[in-house]
């Protein structure tokens, strides 16, 4: 019986390590299911406890491969069940390394169905024991984990953090499967912050990676992800064409959540080409699968688009419905328990980590309280033969409170001479905030005489609008305006700092712009930018500090169906039919620069019903919404492409209303500058 029991065992391993190495989407459920089975038969004859030590090592395995199954198909419920079957066996065990597996793999579910606290929680339980351990590869897969929690909190610090702690150490033991998830996590922040460009490169390269190891499900993601940026640019149909591949993956290997994810990508992507009949069922059949899978985000997000598309068609019942379903799911998300979680997790961690390192500490003092007991109990013999100097003793304590009454009481008095003294100070100093107040409101009033007035604007720029919204009472930020020789120039402007001293370089730059024209009769945006960098330069230099004060600036000039346009770290977005196309500046300001080149000026030809946008980075950095992040520039150019239908006046009101409601209760935190021009 020994012996058939033995052979039972290594014959589920040997048929557990040929499964793995053909890994089939309908063999590996059913595979499970019959060690699951199989093993319940043997550890009913009760074996020997070795034997059934390997025998239980293969029933948990095989219990966290049932769940594995579940959770990739989407039944998170069931994924949990066999999940934490499989971790109690594995702490009869006392085997660390599964136990860790499990964790982690609870965890991961946990984040999936949207409750972070628990999810927090198994992943940090995970990088405990697997620090214990030093299993590196399995480390690195719980700082991932984590780092994408954090993530999906908005805690971009935290999130970097854990990130970059992964990828040194997957790329430190060549982990190339966890090089291409952490590259994919990054590149997803990075799109999140505005930055495309790196966030195209990570994600090609995770792709790479995923092409390499045969991980289609990361491939699937892969492509969505690469669908995003170029969404995010207004290329829709680049962004289909991703997405299409994406779903077709998805759906080989019966990833439900990643087919909900990849319905709801290319359905957003027809409504935002303005195909809403086409939309419609890519939405329905989103949020139908994510309601069977029952995670809330991609619930939400489909909810959204629903909402968007019935709007688009009138229906606002069923648009209401969707919306109340979108803002249920978001609220369920992002309560005020699970933002407290994320931080106390991170202190039980820590305090936990260090709490091991005291108990040796602990030990060593263990001994010396012994000792010490031991001469109390001496002490205490000798302790009737000192009364009498224990009585002398709270005399004199008496004694030395009775002092110190009389020094409170002489220190109250003198507090209450100082606090006549502040009283008198505080008017004082209110009586230098107004004359202050006063002289900030004079600049204002300088400041503003140097800005074109509205009736010039709209002389020559007769379907357009310029939203001004200074931080302070006068700002770093602002706009500028010349007619010259039949073309129209004009110019929105972001200078170093806000409030008072971003005012005093305005007033410099402005003043470098209107001489660049009017002296040296410059009419060509690169060329203005050029000597108006040498003006500025000039006039700091006059200083005998080191100032590196200056601008960044987007500059146009419009003659009938002509634009030229030149930049300096600011872009021109021009919209065309539905599709935004942007040119993007020079990297480099209006100052003091490491590697100053000239300015280039870019040429572009103009149709009837181009709306042209030039502003400074004000309005994309505001910090607000559900989660206080910021608005970002990838949700400023929706915004723009999702208001072509208004007239510019409209536009601006819309534009303004947003970002109003966008803030809510937040300050606001630099300067804002938005010009647009309809042709």
């Amino acid at each position: 019986m020994h012996h058939e029991a033995v052979d039972d065992t290594s014959k589920v391993q040997a048929i557990d390590f040929l499964v793995e190495e053909c890994w089939d989407n309908e063999v590996w459920p059913k595979y499970n299911k019959w060690v699951y089975s199989f093993i319940q038969s043997k550890l009913a004859a009760k074996p020997s406890e070795k034997v059934k030590r390997s025998l239980l090592i293969s029933y948990a395995e095989s219990l966290g491969n049932i769940g594995y199954v579940y959770a990739t198909g989407g039944d998170v419920t069931s994924a949990l069940e066999y999940f934490q079957k499989s971790l109690k066996i594995k702490e009869e065990i006392g085997d660390k390394y599964a136990i860790a597996n499990s964790l982690n793999n609870i965890g991961v579910t946990y984040q999936q169905q949207g409750d972070i606290p628990k999810a927090l929680e198994y992943s940090h339980r995970s990088l405990k024991i697997r620090e214990e351990i030093g299993d590196k590869q399995r480390i690195a897969v719980c700082l991932n984990n984590i780092g994408s929690i954090y993530n999906n909190q908005g805690d971009v610090k935290n999130a970097l953090k854990f990130f970059n702690k992964c990828l040194a150490l997957v790329e430190e033991i060549d982990d190339k499967f966890g090089m291409a998830n952490t590259l994919n996590n990054i590149g997803s922040l990075y799109k999140d912050e505005g930055d495309l460009d790196n966030a195209l490169d990570c994600h090609q390269r995770s792709m790479k990676l995923r092409e390499e190891i045969g991980d289609k499900k990361g491939v699937g993601n892969s492509l969505n992800n690469i669908g995003h940026i170029y969404d995010t640019e207004a290329n829709y149909k680049e962004a289909l064409n991703y997405y299409q591949q994406s779903l077709k993956i998805q759906e080989e290997i019966g990833d439900k959540k990643g087919i909900s994810i990849s319905l709801y990508n290319i359905g957003r992507g027809m409504l935002q080409k303005g195909d809403v009949v086409g939309a419609l069922p890519y939405g329905k059949r989103s949020i139908k699968i994510a309601q069977e899978i029952g995670i809330p985000d991609d619930i939400m997000s489909a909810a959204e688009l629903l909402s968007d598309i019935y709007a688009k068609q009138n229906k606002g019942m069923q648009a209401l419905e969707m919306h109340k379903l979108f803002v249920e799911m978001r609220d369920s998300i992002n309560n005020e328990e699970t933002q407290r979680a994320t931080a106390q997790t991170q202190a039980r961690y820590e305090y936990e980590k260090q709490k091991s390192l005291d108990d040796i500490a602990h030990a060593k003092r263990a001994a010396a309280e012994k000792t010490a007991h031991e001469i109390s109990l001496a002490v205490e013999k000798e302790g009737k033969k000192k009364q009498v100097i224990i009585i002398y003793a709270i005399a004199g304590g008496l004694i030395l409170v009775i002092v110190f009454l009389i020094f409170v009481f002489n220190r109250l008095a003198v507090t209450k001479r100082q606090k006549q003294v502040i009283e008198l100070a505080h008017l004082e100093l209110g009586e230098k905030n107004k004359e202050i107040m006063d002289s900030i409101t004079y600049a204002k009033r300088i400041q503003s005489a140097i800005l074109p007035p509205a009736k010039l604007v709209k002389e020559y720029l007769q379907d357009s609008f310029i939203l001004y919204k200074p931080k302070d009472v006068v700002a770093g930020d602002f706009y500028w305006m010349e007619h010259r020789d039949g073309k129209v120039l004009f110019a929105a402007a972001d200078c170093t700092g806000h409030g008072v001293p971003g005012a005093m370089v305005s007033v410099i730059c402005n003043n470098a712009l209107n001489r660049s024209v009017r002296e040296h009769g410059l009419t060509k945006p690169g060329e203005i930018l050029d000597k108006s960098r040498e003006i500025v330069i000039q006039e700091f230099d006059k200083s005998d500090e080191d100032v590196r004060d200056g601008m960044d600036i987007a500059l146009c000039s419009l003659d009938g169906n002509k634009v030229e346009y030149a930049g300096a770290n600011n872009p021109l977005w021009l919209i065309r039919k539905g599709e935004l196309i942007e040119l993007k500046g020079d990297k480099q300001p209006i100052g003091k620069y490491a590697k100053e080149e000239p300015f280039n000026t870019y040429e572009l030809d103009l149709e009837t019903g181009d709306t042209l946008y030039i502003f400074s980075d004000g309005y994309a950095d505001q910090f607000g919404g559900t989660k206080g992040k910021k608005l970002k520039t990838a949700n400023f150019k929706r915004l723009l492409v999702s208001i072509q239908d208004k007239p510019m006046n409209e536009q601006k009101e819309f534009i303004d209303t947003s970002f109003e409601e966008w803030r809510g209760d937040l300050e606001q935190i630099d300067d804002v500058c938005v010009i647009g021009v309809r042709i």
